[in-house]
């Protein structure tokens, strides 16, 4: 039996059976939990302009230039060979961010420590769990955008269209849609960083809550924005997809959430990440 509680309500996972066995431990994962619920409560009453990102496996091997899954040059980050490829504004940029969180029921943490010894960091397991129960959404009504590949982001907004959608998030509507490329936005940091400058400056003034999933530009990315447009950015990472109705059921938290899909909406282009609809049992079509 588990012996820590690590269940985020409204949510299903599947989990990974070292922590459900008690051989990975995280004994105020509830406390946390509520501590973070009350951070991100205060910051957006104090309308105070925050980042955070979170750091994955695919984040240790672009920031270590190892051409390892999705930080492999071609696939999905960068289209640049690493001899040939900056990274140091992105492992200095990534310690710029206000708060930083990794999955501690993952072992993520030692690969943190590797790069940035004695970091201090918050469960990317909250940002899950309270994308996939909808908290976010709910909490901060009207005060929110998105942050993502714009392929996906054209997903969310058609399907906010269907008001069966809007009821299963609890909201109407997303404020802003804040695109950057779905491929290679790592290839010129500055360029990125230009691009969601020029959006967010157009931005609707009653946002204050950004979730966002880019990849590993984020490292190189969102310290920036706060100076930009005073707002919480949330790296809800595959949340993303989860709003675009593509979501993995076995990635974390994510194992009772409806994957909406449109029927008529050709999904071609998309880059599906772990995603096939074969092994999705909550699949719905509209």
């Amino acid at each position: 039996m588990n012996k820590y509680n690590y269940d985020i309500e409204g949510t299903s996972n599947v989990l990974d059976v070292r922590y459900a066995n008690g051989e990975l431990s995280y004994p105020t994962f509830q406390e946390d939990l509520i501590e973070f619920k009350n951070l991100i409560i205060q910051l957006e009453k104090d309308k105070k302009g925050t980042s955070f990102v979170h750091f994955g496996d695919g984040d240790y091997f672009f920031l270590q230039k190892k051409a390892v899954g999705s930080a492999t040059p071609g696939k999905r980050a960068l289209s640049i060979p690493y001899n040939k490829f900056d990274i140091i504004p992105f492992r200095k940029g990534w310690l710029k961010a206000d708060y930083h969180c990794v999955e501690h029921l993952n072992n993520n943490e030692q690969k943190l420590h590797e790069l940035y010894p004695g970091q201090k960091t918050i469960a990317t397991e909250f940002l899950y769990g309270l994308t996939m129960n909808r908290w976010f959404f709910t909490q901060f009504k009207g005060k929110i955008g998105l942050i993502g590949a714009c392929e996906k982001l054209d997903i969310i907004k058609e399907l906010m269209k269907y008001p069966e959608y809007q009821n299963y998030l609890g909201l109407e509507q997303f404020n802003d849609y804040i695109n950057i490329p779905q491929k290679f936005a790592c290839d010129n940091i500055d360029n990125t960083v230009n691009m969601v400058k020029t959006q967010l400056e157009n931005s609707n003034p009653e946002t204050f809550i950004f979730l966002y999933g880019v990849g590993h530009v984020k490292s190189g990315l969102i310290h920036h924005l706060p100076k930009i447009k005073n707002a919480i950015y949330l790296d809800i990472g595959a949340g993303i997809d989860a709003l675009a109705g593509l979501i993995d059921p076995y990635r974390p938290y994510a194992n009772n959430w409806i994957n909406y899909q449109m029927k008529e909406y050709n999904y071609g282009k998309i880059d599906l990440l772990q995603y096939s609809s074969s092994n999705d049992k909550n699949r719905k079509v509209i």
